[in-house]
C-alpha cells in the first residue's frame, strides 16, 4: 500500500491522480473528509481506502506491516491560523507519529515541510541543515513546520530514523485541484477568476518602500513539477535529507497576473490594494529557493517556465474545470 495523507487536498489528490497515472495501485487516501468542496479532487481517484484522519492514528500500527511508502502531506496550512493547539496537534504531533511508526516498521516517508520557515528571508534561503537553528518563521503556521524540522534532524542525529526519509520545504505552488481553497488558493487561481468576472485583478498594494506595488517576489512552482520531484525521491529512495522545492527562480505577481491575462489573450488590467491586516505584518516579499542540494542529490529535470506553466493552468484545468 502507498499512502498519501492530505489527500483530499490540493497537492495530496493532485499526487494521488499522478501517481495512478503511472500504473500504482494500492493507494490510501488519508484526510478529513467532511468537507464537501473537496470531494470532487477525488473523483476518478481508485482508492484501496480511505481512513479519517484521527482514524489513521489506530489503523496505520495495525496495518504498517503492508504499508511500502508514505506521503504526508496533509497539514493545516492557512498562513492566517493562529491557534497554537491546533497547529501543534496537526503538523507537528501527527508528523512525529508517522515518522515513528516508519521507524519502527521500516517504512520510507516524504514529508512537506513549507517555505513559511524562512520567514522574512533575512537569512537566506538555503536548505542545509546547519542554517536551520537560525530561522524565524513569520507566522505559526511556519513554526509549526519549523518546530518538525528541527525535531527530524534530531532523530537523525540520534539514527532514529526511517530506511530512506526525505522533507520538501514547498515554495509557493499553484495549479490543478486547488479549487477548494478559496482565499488561501494561488494568484493564479484568483486572478482567472477576477478577470472572468469583472476584467481586471486586483494584487495586494506593497507595504514597503523597497518594494514598488505588485513586485513582491515568490519562487512559484508548477505543481506538475512539484509531483516530478516527489516521484523521482519515490522510486529512486536515495539521499536522504531536507530540501527546497521551488524553482530556484523568484518572479513577481505583476509577471505572475500579466501571464493569465496572456493565457486568456485579454489587456493587461491591473489594480492594487491594501494588504489585510491580519497578514500585513507576517508577510514575505522574497522567497527564491536554493535548489543546489537538489540538484546535487540527483534531481535534473528542468523546472517549467512560469508562462508556459501558467497557459497550461489557465487552457488545460482551470477553463475546463479538469482535475489531476
Amino acid at each position: 500500500m502507498i499512502i498519501v495523507t492530505g489527500a483530499a487536498g490540493f497537492i495530496g489528490s493532485a499526487l494521488l491522480g499522478h501517481l495512478q497515472q503511472l500504473g500504482y495501485g494500492e493507494l490510501v487516501a488519508v484526510d478529513d473528509f467532511s468537507h464537501p468542496e473537496k470531494a470532487p479532487n477525488l473523483q476518478g481517484k481508485t482508492l484501496l481506502h480511505r481512513i479519517d484522519r484521527q482514524a489513521f492514528l489506530t489503523w496505520l500500527p495495525q496495518h504498517a506491516a503492508k504499508v511500502q511508502f508514505i506521503f504526508h502531506i496533509g497539514a493545516r496550512t492557512k498562513t492566517n491560523e493562529f491557534d497554537e493547539a491546533v497547529l501543534q496537534r496537526l503538523n507537528v504531533d501527527y508528523s512525529k507519529f508517522i515518522w515513528q511508526v516508519c521507524v519502527d516498521h521500516s517504512i520510507p516517508l516524504i514529508y512537506a515541510s513549507s517555505a513559511a520557515t524562512y520567514g522574512d528571508g533575512s537569512q537566506g534561503f538555503s536548505d542545509e541543515p546547519s542554517a536551520l537553528d537560525a530561522l524565524q518563521p513569520l507566522n505559526p503556521y511556519g513554526n509549526s513546520k519549523h518546530r518538525f524540522d528541527l525535531w527530524a534532524m534530531e532523530q537523525v542525529a540520534q539514527q532514529q530514523t526511517p530506511p530512506f526519509w526525505a522533507g520538501f520545504k514547498f515554495f509557493n505552488v499553484f495549479g490543478p485541484n486547488e479549487y477548494h481553497k478559496d482565499r488561501m488558493a494561488s494568484v493564479v487561481f484568483h486572478a482567472y477568476n477576477q478577470i472572468k468576472a469583472k476584467g481586471g485583478v486586483s494584487l495586494f498594494r506593497s507595504h514597503r518602500n523597497d518594494y514598488q506595488d505588485g513586485a513582491q517576489e515568490r519562487d512559484f512552482i508548477y505543481v506538475k513539477d512539484v509531483l516530478s520531484v516527489l516521484t523521482h525521491f519515490f522510486v529512486q529512495r536515495k539521499n536522504s535529507g531536507l530540501y527546497n522545492l521551488g524553482t530556484g527562480e523568484c518572479r513577481t505577481f505583476l509577471d505572475l497576473a500579466t501571464a493569465v491575462f496572456a493565457s486568456l489573450q485579454l489587456p493587461v488590467n491591473i489594480q492594487y490594494t491594501d494588504m489585510p491586516n491580519d497578514i500585513r505584518d507576517r508577510y514575505q516579499y522574497h522567497t527564491q529557493a536554493d535548489m543546489s542540494r537538489l540538484v546535487a542529490a540527483g534531481y535534473k529535470i528542468p523546472f517549467t517556465p512560469l508562462e508556459i506553466a501558467v497557459e497550461d493552468y489557465v487552457s488545460n484545468y482551470l477553463s475546463a474545470q479538469r482535475y489531476l
